[in-house]
């Protein structure tokens, strides 16, 4: 049994603190397990990515006590923003680092709750150091690779993808008017709330009414605000804020939905789309980031829902699929394709082990080098990526 050793926030554990980012390291574990791997989890307390010195010296102390050689999977969260911890620890083990949300994009600060612009100076250097000296950088998108490869000049064959699962779920039945609307996020400014009620406004004489899912104690300041411009436009109650939902309340709030919409300003990938397509639900989200590769389309070609430019465009969406019966009808049949074509989370899994498997064996083969298309090999170049093993339990 081959044994990884994988780095998280304790906030993973928390249920009244979802994300995209927690899901998928859940699950991947989980997978992992059932795939024969020995997943030593060790859960950090702090305020990731810039927790107080204290918890810094946890993450130091963790990485410092595991055996020379030990394959670590470390969340981008607690390792992209601290070189000093991770770059040592990088001589001695193979780590692979999880990069859900890359931390030198602009509106990374903002997608994380705060304001724009508020992580420390150098977080983009210290992170491109980090993922440099890393063994490989796994990423949850395609767009996210693309991204960390234009901007940080990493070598194409040390970062690999594996997109989040969607496991197929009980399909949304809808209604005939397709008033249900969604969206599920944590609300804060990045996640494109005050847009979307913005372009519910604009359309009061639709019969439409909105479930918000997801925590509000991220930006409470931007909730407020968000709560004054309901009652200033007369929607309060057609607007509802549940707080985090999981489990079974989230299953029962995407049942009672039309459509989601996704507003977001940053996705790197958006779980939330595939969530919804692997129940059938059709989605409107805006065509930033991951969300177009998360959205796909049905095997005839169809969208299942659409995509739009963030702001007005919105509205003009949203109007189409509430007057239309016609595109309701287009859309929840693609949704209803595209929900077939969905690859569950053992596939996520898979794609995750064959990489750490690739890893170890590197580690084996080559223990004078630091890296697989990472770090320096002794003839000055970088060590060429070992053969991908057979698809097989470690």
């Amino acid at each position: 049994m081959s044994t990884v050793h994988v780095v998280v926030p304790d906030s993973v554990a928390d249920p009244a603190r979802p994300s995209g980012g927690n899901t998928y390291d859940r699950r991947v574990c989980a997978g992992l397990r059932d795939l024969g791997w020995d997943v030593r989890l060790h859960l950090l307390p702090g305020d990731w990515p810039h927790p107080d010195a204290g918890y810094l010296d946890g993450l130091a102390g963790t990485l410092a006590s595991l055996p020379q050689g030990s394959v670590v999977l470390v969340d981008g969260l607690v390792a992209s923003a601290h070189p000093e911890v991770l770059l040592p620890a990088a001589g001695r083990l193979r780590i692979v680092v999880l990069v859900h949300l890359p931390l030198g994009h602009p509106l990374a600060a903002e997608a994380a709750g705060g304001p724009a612009g508020a992580l420390p100076s150098g977080t983009a250097d210290g992170e491109r150091a980090v993922l440099t000296a890393a063994a490989a950088v796994l990423t949850t998108s395609g767009w996210t690779a693309d991204w960390l490869r234009a901007s940080y000049d990493l070598a194409p064959h040390g970062i690999r993808v594996a997109r989040p699962g969607a496991d197929r779920a009980r399909p949304a039945t809808g209604s005939a008017d397709g008033s249900a609307l969604l969206t599920v996020a944590a609300v804060v400014p990045a996640k494109g709330h005050a847009e979307l009620l913005e372009a519910l406004t604009s359309l009061p004489d639709r019969p439409w009414r909105l479930v918000c899912a997801g925590p509000l104690d991220r930006a409470p300041g931007h909730v407020a605000r968000l709560r004054a411009r309901c009652r200033d436009a007369g929607i309060t109650d057609r607007v509802t804020f549940t707080g985090t939902l999981g489990g079974e309340a989230l299953d029962r709030a995407y049942a009672a939905s039309d459509l989601v919409v996704v507003p977001s300003r940053i996705e790197t990938y958006g779980l939330v789309v595939t969530e919804a397509l692997a129940r059938a639900l059709p989605v409107v989200a805006a065509a930033v980031g991951g969300l177009e590769e998360a959205m796909g389309a049905a095997p005839g070609a169809d969208q299942p829902g659409r995509l739009v430019d963030p702001g007005a465009a919105l509205a003009g969406a949203l109007r189409s699929w509430l007057d239309d019966p016609t595109v309701r009808e287009r859309w929840r049949s693609a949704a209803r394709e595209r929900s077939t074509t969905s690859e569950p989370w053992s596939a996520t899994a898979r794609r995750v082990s064959d990489l750490l498997a690739e890893v170890a064996q590197v580690n084996r083969s080559r223990t004078a080098y630091v890296g697989v298309g990472a770090g320096p090999d002794p003839d000055g170049g970088r060590p060429d990526p070992a053969p991908r093993p057979e698809r097989r339990a470690p």
